[in-house]
């Protein structure tokens, strides 16, 4: 019943036999009704985040009433966007109502449906601190989506808050390695913690055409294509950019292709090395790297001050041929931690600096695809960073405490391409989603 009413009121396609079963594990003729909670894993787009969504709050409307529930995601704005605003959509197409609960703060909403509200609260989960926000409330029920970004601190915090009789936890996300505490304290322990637990593929959205599919198939490479479109918890190990080829390495930009946009990365560090990566957008859809400057106080033994870095940069910019930084789409990305250096070179007159997004795995998945589509090439003359392609590895020891990270080592020109494709992401996502189309 419920199922055919969502239906009625929402033009979905037919849904999966998993998506009904997110939908109605709870009803009272289902086998798992009295589990505390549902885990869904798997691919990415393969239906499980809005109709985990739906399933938690029509569940929610249906068991209580004047309850406070929880919506976590890991960051607000990311819940907002990714999940929140289809879920008021469907909501709203199948009559209930949603107000916000201004006295009790910007992300406190008030659904109702009939005689019966329940009060939602929207966390976000972004790091150990986010447990503090979480405190001291007392709630019937919590979804979370996208667990794995999460804190095993927050996650702790926020069930541990489920006291209300009948409360149960949602939990929802793409898998990252075998030994994320994710895995390893909820996913390898549902039975005896009474979890239901579904795996969903891209083939459970009937909503997303093969020619999608086949797309997303090839916008990804090694351990993101196993985790995102493969659904498994895989370790990420050996060579991080192992698809980069030696071809992709060229001695100029080729005749005919004009550099429409440029952007620059600055890593920088005092004893570690100071890294300047030139990159440009071709009219041929690839990115160029097309200059560097690398200093390293620890191999040179020389040391250089902020100050004279800034003047190295000046006088890079002109061998690069850069006439002034930047114009309208030409910006610098900076590493976040180097507050002296950015305010040094505001003060000697070098506009555009922004401070960089240092989200390493963002960074790097998107770097891979670029690569893996055959969107990128680097110039012969950038040698340091070609040694780093070659050389970046992911970090065995930190995967065994259950962490995706790199080996701090060679990875200084990376750092900053990175800063730049993090910075200017939707030109290289649209740019590698027009490649696998």
């Amino acid at each position: 019943m419920i199922v055919r009413k969502i239906k009625a009121f929402f033009n979905f396609q037919p849904f999966s036999s998993k998506q009904l079963k997110v939908l109605t594990w709870w009803c009272a003729d289902s086998p798992v009704k009295d589990y505390d909670g549902i885990i869904a894993d798997g691919a990415i787009r393969s239906g499980k985040t809005i109709s985990m969504a739906l399933s938690y709050v029509i569940w929610a409307i249906e068991t209580f009433n004047g309850q406070n529930f929880a919506l976590c995601g890991k960051t607000i704005g990311s819940f907002k966007r990714n999940v929140w605003f289809w879920l008021k959509l469907m909501l709203w197409s199948r009559g209930y109502h949603i107000d916000k609960f201004s006295e009790m703060g910007e992300n406190v909403y008030i659904i109702s449906k009939g005689e019966i509200s329940n009060i939602f609260y929207i966390f976000g989960g972004k790091d150990e601190r986010s447990q503090d926000l979480i405190q001291g409330i007392t709630l019937a029920g919590i979804l979370f989506d996208e667990v794995a970004l999460m804190p095993e601190s927050f996650v702790n915090q926020a069930t541990g808050r489920c006291s209300v009789d009948g409360s149960k936890f949602w939990f929802n996300g793409n898998p990252a390695g075998p030994m994320h505490w994710f895995k390893l304290s909820w996913i390898d322990k549902v039975i005896e913690k009474r979890i239901a637990y579904l795996h969903f593929t891209q083939e459970d959205n009937l909503t997303l055409s093969d020619k999608m599919k086949e797309r997303y198939r090839n916008m990804y490479v090694g351990v993101f294509f196993k985790r995102y479109i493969l659904g498994l918890w895989v370790m990420a190990e050996g060579v991080i950019y192992s698809m980069f080829e030696q071809d992709m390495v060229i001695k100029k930009v080729p005749i005919g292709v004009k550099i429409i946009n440029k952007w620059i990365g600055i890593d920088y560090g005092q004893s570690n090395a100071t890294t300047f990566i030139l990159t440009g957008l071709g009219n041929d859809n690839k990115m160029y790297i097309l200059d560097e400057y690398y200093h390293s106080g620890k191999d040179s033994q020389i040391q250089k001050s902020p100050r004279q870095y800034s003047l190295d940069f000046k006088k890079w910019l002109v061998r690069c041929g850069v006439d002034g930084i930047p114009a309208r789409h030409e910006r610098i990305f900076i590493d976040p931690s180097a507050k002296g250096f950015m305010l040094q070179l505001n003060e000697d007159g070098v506009g555009g600096v922004r401070q960089a997004d240092n989200d390493v795995l963002r960074g790097i998945e998107l770097i891979s695809s670029l690569i893996a589509s055959g969107n990128f090439r680097i110039l012969e003359r950038c040698k340091e960073t070609i040694k780093e392609l070659n050389s970046y590895r992911w970090d065995e020891k930190a995967q065994e405490r259950g962490e995706d990270k790199p080996i701090k080592q060679y990875d200084h020109c990376l750092d900053g391409l990175r800063y730049v494709c993090n910075g200017t992401r939707k030109v290289w996502q649209r740019i590698v989603a027009q490649k696998s189309a």
